[in-house]
């Protein structure tokens, strides 16, 4: 799994947008039209466009 870091304020919001729950997920690369997260528990990967 990689290392992920918590998410910022204004990267919360844009994983609620996407149906992600914040609480769940990392943010492994922020990219500045996409988000690379990684999931806490299963170690699944997804990508949140912006």
């Amino acid at each position: 799994m990689k290392n992920g870091k918590k998410p910022t304020l204004a990267q919360k919001k844009l994983m609620k947008e996407a149906g992600k729950s914040p609480d769940k997920w990392f943010v492994v690369k922020a990219l500045p039209d996409e988000l690379h997260v990684v999931h806490r528990e299963t170690g699944r990967q997804a990508i949140v466009l912006v």
